[in-house]
């Protein structure tokens, strides 16, 4: 059983990447350095959610074999089709956004390379490493990254003081403490995200033998959800250690950051340079692995739109990949303040998220799409509880501008 399990480990992880990101970084440096270890419910709940939606995501894929995407514009009315499947691509370029960002500002903190610059260095790799390299081999180096990522935050952690006992009590009692509601939709945003639901419905297909005997797709469905409840919960463990450095480090000394720069500078003094080489470093493993599923869900959800696959090959594929990251390098050309677009354009993604929720407990529930496989009662009322919460939420963000 070990054994299998391990064939599934994959699709699960490169989800992860996707709320261990730059703008997750950004969302949880600015949670723990502002409200200390107050907002660490957030990520508790978020991962909470995030198990849900993932696994409803991948059900979908491996009954349908389709993505959302394309189970989308098999089902929908085709101007709505396009309505809620343009805005998942927008959220997609938001994504990215944030990732190329992410790791342009690594560059930066390491070598002093300028944002713009760097901005299209990172670019570069990425449109190299998804045009000429099989999914496979990316599978293998996001893992890699993830490996690098969560040995880093150890280390991280082993060097500051943590309240352990008001950690504890912050994971599972809400607070919203004044000023807090737009880091708490930022962290929302970073955690459950628009594209990954789409990617992880592509990508879990990868796992995928032989979907006409119903034995398999059951064994299937087992060991994704394995994959998944492992993935973000090590998702979980990284975006608390996130906060529980920033909590113990600039919170505790009363210290404003207001950009990631500012967050490296700063670890400096407090806790030695070495500490600060190593967040860089991991920043920019965290911008690379990002970027590149920020444009495998770009390249997924526009292939999706004409009724295809993901595929490298194909040129709606190609394209989808070139809008979302060219289209996110672009946007960053015209962002003055890089921390301020980093917490933006996951605020983005929080608004954007629950036309994407709706539209997969539509696809799910419905048994003309997944036939006997559809969600039961207690799933749809799993499902539409965090759907009303995450637009509650959003709700509650405009008002905070509103009043």
């Amino acid at each position: 059983m070990a054994l299998d399990f391990f064939k599934y480990i994959g699709p699960g992880l490169l989800v992860t990447v996707g709320f261990i990101d730059p703008g997750n970084w950004a969302a949880n440096v600015s949670a723990g350095a502002n409200f200390g270890y107050t907002l660490l419910w957030m990520v508790t709940l978020s991962t909470i959610m995030l198990i849900v939606l993932q696994h409803n995501a991948a059900h979908l894929g491996i009954v349908t074999g389709n993505c959302i995407s394309e189970a989308s514009t098999a089902t929908l009315k085709p101007r709505l089709n396009k309505f809620v499947l343009g805005s998942a691509v927008l959220a997609a370029v938001s994504t990215a956004l944030a990732e190329l960002l992410g790791g342009a500002i690594a560059l930066n903190m390491l070598f002093g390379i300028p944002i713009k610059l760097g901005t299209v260095l990172v670019l570069g790799l990425i449109l190299w490493m998804l045009f000429t390299n099989s999914y496979k081999k990316l599978e293998r180096w996001i893992i890699g990254f993830v490996s690098i990522i969560g040995i880093s935050f150890i280390f991280e952690l082993s060097l500051v003081h943590i309240e352990w006992g008001k950690a504890m009590i912050s994971w599972v009692k809400p607070s919203f403490p004044k000023g807090s509601i737009p880091i708490i939709m930022s962290v929302l945003g970073a955690v459950v995200m628009p594209h990954n639901l789409f990617l992880h419905s592509e990508i879990i297909q990868s796992r995928q033998w032989n979907l006409k005997d119903e034995s398999v797709i059951k064994k299937q469905l087992k060991y994704e959800f394995m994959d998944t409840f492992f993935s973000m919960m090590v998702g979980w463990a990284i975006n608390s250690a996130m906060i529980l450095i920033a909590a113990a480090t600039f919170f505790a000394q009363k210290v404003q950051v207001t950009e990631l720069n500012q967050a490296q500078q700063m670890l400096t003094p407090l806790l030695g340079s070495t500490a600060s080489v190593v967040f860089a470093l991991a920043l920019l493993f965290a911008g690379i692995s990002s970027s590149v599923t920020a444009g495998m869900a770009g390249g997924s959800i526009f292939a999706g739109i004409f009724g295809e696959p993901y595929d490298i090959h194909d040129i709606h594929t190609k394209l989808g990949i070139v809008i979302t990251l060219v289209g996110a390098t672009i946007a960053i050309f015209f962002i003055s303040e890089p921390f301020k677009g980093l917490i933006y354009s996951q605020m983005f993604l929080s608004i954007q998220l629950p036309i994407t929720i709706f539209l997969q407990i539509y696809l799910t529930s419905s048994k003309k799409v997944m036939g006997k496989y559809a969600n039961t009662r207690f799933d749809k009322i799993t499902l539409w509880i965090i759907g009303l919460i995450v637009a509650a939420l959003n709700v509650m963000l405009l008002l905070s501008y509103i009043l």
